[in-house]
């Protein structure tokens, strides 16, 4: 097929080259006469005929260089044909602005050597250029690419920083015990409608929630001046939506932030949103110390409990103790053995009853 091809090329080059240059060798010949020869048609078939003789002998070089020049491109890397040939594109481009300048000089020399003479040269050095410098352009641009990464990274970086509070988490106070430990870090942020609804509380008729209220701007005010962690207040707001805790959601998924909450229902919607959630009332619970069944503790039963002879006792960090028939000992100190201990959303409860009784079971 390609060899079908090379001819067919050798075949209209020479019927061109018959039509240009034949009458003026006629001419030189002093067979201008010869009206019969000196014809378009008859001029390209005789140029026609002489280049398909010339098949018989060059078809075989050519088609070899051919299939040379396709292997060579074929193994050559990608890389280095494409800026090879954006280099040799813009190596013509410049040959032929300064060329089309060229031309506006009337010197047969200029206007007609000159252009072909800058055509190789450009194409040349523009090929080459692009051939050799490939490594440095790839280098580029990976480098600018690696950059506008490395930008977007520190950004979602830096607003997975932003720990948004809710009101819940403000009031109950225990989150500017974490700030000061260092354990929470980032930025602070503390939206203006998580503010309203704070504000709204300390001023309420209730004296029980403007104390939880107040509570809440007591804390918020340590944080800001007493801690030395950054504060943001988020200007924003979502008009659309009435529930503050449905703005808290909306705020991180486009902050990309996280709520911080004691809220168990606004946790479970941030999961279900697949929005960050850090719940304070799960620090808690992971860092009460372990109680295993079998261990001995010395509490105070201070109440009974809802079942029959139950005796309720408490932890130093809040964990209910359950005292089976432990209702006579209540406002004193014994000792208990832990029989169970349950894990509940609320947080931990531990099942124990008196040593005492223990003891004389076994007796």
């Amino acid at each position: 097929m390609l060899r079908r091809i090379i001819q067919a090329c050798f075949l209209i080059i020479g019927g061109t080259l018959g039509i240009f240059l034949i009458p003026d060798l006629l001419f030189l010949m002093n067979a201008g006469e010869m009206t019969l020869i000196n014809n378009p048609y008859v001029t390209a078939v005789i140029g026609a005929l002489i280049f398909y003789l010339l098949t018989f002998w060059a078809v075989d070089p050519v088609t070899n260089f051919v299939k040379w020049a396709e292997e060579s491109l074929i193994k050559a890397p990608i890389t280095d044909v494409l800026f090879g040939s954006v280099g040799l594109f813009f190596g013509l481009l410049v040959a032929f602005l300064v060329g089309f300048a060229l031309n506006a000089i009337q010197v047969p020399v200029v206007n007609t050597v000159a252009p072909t003479l800058l055509t190789l040269l450009f194409g040349y050095l523009g090929f080459q250029v692009g051939f050799k410098k490939r490594d440095e352009l790839l280098g580029l641009f990976s480098k600018s690419k690696k950059k506008g990464t490395e930008e977007e990274t520190e950004k979602e970086e830096r607003s997975r920083e932003w720990k948004i509070l809710d009101t819940s988490v403000i009031i109950d106070g225990r989150v500017a015990d974490i700030c000061q430990t260092g354990f929470l870090e980032g930025i602070i942020v503390i939206p203006q409608f998580v503010l309203e609804e704070l504000q709204h509380i300390a001023d309420s008729s209730d004296v029980l929630k403007r104390n939880r209220g107040r509570r809440g701007l007591d804390s918020l005010n340590r944080i800001q001046k007493e801690l030395k962690v950054k504060v943001e207040i988020y200007e924003g707001d979502f008009d659309d939506i009435q529930e503050v805790d449905s703005k808290l959601v909306k705020l991180a998924k486009l902050t990309n932030g996280v709520v911080v909450t004691n809220d168990f229902n606004l946790n479970k919607v941030c999961e279900l949103q697949k929005v960050a959630v850090l719940n304070i009332n799960d620090l808690a619970n992971a860092v009460k110390p372990v109680v295993l069944p079998g261990e001995e503790l010395n509490i105070q039963v201070i109440k009974d409990g809802k079942e029959h002879n139950q005796g309720i006792a408490y932890l130093d960090d809040g964990t209910m103790i359950v005292v089976e028939e432990g209702r006579d000992f209540i406002g004193k100190r014994i000792e208990v053995l832990v029989t169970s201990v349950l894990q509940t959303s609320a947080g931990r409860m531990i099942f124990a009853k008196p040593k005492l009784m223990e003891k004389s079971v076994i007796s």
